[in-house]
């Protein structure tokens, strides 16, 4: 039989591996070893218990990492991330997003931030974390329904970051985002929804009504009782409303906080358990449910004893308080901040101010921002008068070289400062504050960051005091104080952060005389709020409102009532401190960083790093693809794409060229 070669297919497939063989279709040994090792690294990376931890641009902190493994391990995380200030909440919820988005466990994640802060999240989740999220405005979601007639806009992406001010007033919006089907919503500045028993805002409804419909839920704040202890419940409600149902139940529970802790601790402690204790547990927890945990405590194996005292501390934690759903770290239990150090400068307050203020019904904001009560009634601006302009334009000669932050409470000071230091003295400043774009603030931002270029001098408003870090700052200058002590540490926050190398120097010209005055009196000597935090300052605060706005409207009186308020403060503070030591607080911290298990996960990243088996892979990656490598500094290496590149879009690498390090310490 013969067959014309004309009807020969002209292409032959082989599907099958022995059929490539037989017919000689080989690739080189190279190939198949390179494929053997990825598969090899990759099996690694999926087996490991720090997958998702390590991978992030971020200095690796035990009671972060702690968190991240504890949290995005549930299959449904639903906490509240409420760290002090400085310690990092951000990252930490970034964590737990990066390793569920990892392991699959989400995929669609929608972030609401307040409007100011959305480059910044934009900007950090893809330097820090290589996650590329889309920022939905109402411009965006025009052009999507104009594209797509029909569709919902949120659906167009998987990865969402968007402010909660594009859904109030807007119907339409609000539908589309609460039907878009999400798996994980991150809520930043949560101690902004206001509920309240008998009045509920919008935003609150919104993520309430998101927080029903998504299984997993972030919520982060630094502040968690900035708006008392209903606002507290009310963001625990959001994250299971079936356990925290009733306000005045929860109210009762806090108050048993005390002997739990002590249990606890007992618990933590390497030595045996007395009979008093045992009994205590057994009375607490029942005796069905501590029985097998007491009777295994009792092992002679110390893993098994050590596995009971844990689980024994997990279900107290369970059964009392906010069980595994609140975290908080305080600074007290974390090593690595600066000092503070406060520069008081008493100043004489002005002739036109005391005119402004010398009606009993000047409001309290107008008495600690005299300026304010003070625009329009003179012909004279203030800042040509105020002795806080001359002070600051001879503290900038001062400290040239230096950057330094100042806040103000309102947006019209920031801009009438920022117009003073440029028409008295050519001193232009960068201005950030509510009424600037989004854009402009960045710009602010940025160029105030610049070390070669860049302002000395930053001016914000009270916005700039929320969400905004300027580690690389060691200068804050207060020009008026807040009446909440939490807006307070929240503004010294911005620089005593994690990271802040340098001591903090504090800044405040304050009038001798008058509402500054008592403020100062009282966060330096009542609260002692400027040298270290004041987790109760706002329990003290909401307690003594009535006195301090007192002494706020009669700030001169001689009959030793603002002496009166600072005791008082003192006394209450000192009784705080002791009882948030032995309770609430430290129940919290217990639940929030365990150790040694923080401890081992830094540990164990460190250990994975310290192997050079990732570089040997990547070297040959890079070769086999064609990719170009020079050595550029010391742990650092050039990457371009070659002339013989086998892919022209080789993942990850830029047209270019990038330059990549496999050190941690050169990549932050």
């Amino acid at each position: 039989a013969s067959l014309p070669e004309s009807e020969l297919n002209n292409s032959l497939q082989f599907h099958r591996p022995q059929d490539r063989l037989f017919s000689g279709q080989q690739d080189s040994p190279h190939w198949f070893d390179l494929r053997y090792t990825t598969l090899a690294q990759r099996q690694h990376l999926e087996r490991s218990p720090l997958k998702g931890l390590g991978g992030a641009r971020t200095e690796l902190l035990p009671y972060q990492l702690y968190i991240a493994h504890e949290v995005s391990r549930r299959p449904v995380p639903r906490v509240l991330l409420a760290d002090e200030v400085g310690l990092g909440k951000t990252i930490e919820a970034c964590l737990i997003l990066h390793r569920q988005l990892l392991t699959g466990q989400a995929s669609r994640v929608l972030i609401l931030v307040p409007q100011a802060l959305l480059n910044q999240w934009l900007v950090e989740l893809l330097r820090r974390f290589n996650l590329r999220f889309s920022l939905f405005d109402e411009e965006r979601c025009l052009a999507i329904e104009a594209s797509e007639p029909g569709d919902n806009p949120f659906q167009a992406e998987q990865l969402v970051l968007c402010s909660a001010d594009l859904f109030l007033g807007q119907e339409l919006r609000w539908q589309q985002v609460t039907t878009a089907g999400w798996d994980m919503l991150i809520v930043d500045e949560a101690h902004h929804l206001q509920w309240s028993e008998h009045l509920v805002s919008d935003e609150y409804r919104l993520v309430e009504t998101l927080a029903r419909l998504t299984p997993g839920v972030l919520l982060l704040t630094a502040t968690p009782e900035q708006l008392g202890r209903s606002g507290h419940f009310a963001r625990l409600r959001l994250l299971d409303p079936v356990r925290f149902h009733n306000l005045a139940s929860f109210m009762e529970e806090e108050r048993r906080f005390a002997p739990i802790a002590d249990l606890s601790e007992k618990l933590l402690q390497d030595r045996p358990l007395s009979a008093e204790t045992r009994a205590r547990i057994r009375e607490t927890l029942g005796a069905s449910e501590a029985a097998q945990p007491l009777a295994e405590e009792s092992s002679d194996c110390g893993a098994v004893r050590s596995g009971a005292r844990v689980a024994l501390i997990d279900r107290l934690l369970d059964r009392h308080g906010t069980g595994r759903v609140l975290f908080r770290n305080s600074r007290a239990r974390i090593r690595g901040f600066p000092k503070r150090e406060l520069h008081h400068y008493p100043l004489p307050l002005p002739a036109q101010y005391r005119t402004a203020l010398q009606s009993s019904d000047t409001p309290i904001a107008n008495r600690l921002t005299p300026e304010a009560a003070d625009r329009g009634r003179e012909a004279q601006p203030w800042w040509q008068f105020d002795p806080r302009l001359d002070w600051l334009i001879q503290k900038l000669h001062q400290l040239r070289g230096d950057k330094l932050l100042l806040i103000c409470a309102r947006s019209e000071t920031a801009r009438d400062i920022e117009m003073a230091l440029r028409t008295r003295e050519g001193i232009r400043a960068a201005l950030f504050h509510e009424e600037t774009s989004i854009v402009e603030r960045d710009r602010a931002a940025a160029w105030f960051a610049d070390r070669d270029d860049g302002a000395q001098l930053l001016i914000c408003s009270e916005i700039g005091s929320e969400g905004r870090n300027f580690q690389f700052a060691h200068h804050l200058v207060l020009f008026d104080l807040p009446l909440d002590p939490d807006l307070l540490e929240q503004r010294i926050g911005r620089l005593d952060r994690i990271g802040q190398l340098e001591k903090i120097h504090i800044h405040v010209p304050c009038f001798e005389l008058g509402a500054q005055a008592v403020m100062m009196r009282w966060y330096e000597q009542g609260l002692n709020a400027f040298r270290q935090t004041c987790p109760a300052g706002h329990s003290i605060f909401s307690q003594l409102l009535p006195a301090l706005l007192e002494c706020l409207e009669e700030p001169d009186s001689s009959d030793g009532s603002c002496d009166v308020l600072i005791r008082t403060a003192r006394q209450l503070l000192d009784k705080a401190a002791e009882t948030l030591r032995k309770g609430r607080d430290h129940l919290l911290e217990l639940n929030s960083c365990r150790e040694p298990l923080a401890s081992d996960l830094k540990r164990s990243i460190e250990h994975e790093e310290a192997s050079s088996e990732l570089a040997r892979y990547m070297e040959e990656i890079l070769a086999g693809f064609g990719v170009e490598s020079e050595d550029h500094s010391p742990g650092c290496l050039i990457l371009r794409p070659g002339a013989q590149m086998l892919d022209e879009n080789f993942p990850g690498l830029l047209p270019d060229g990038m330059t990549c390090t496999f050190d941690r310490r050169i990549a932050l």
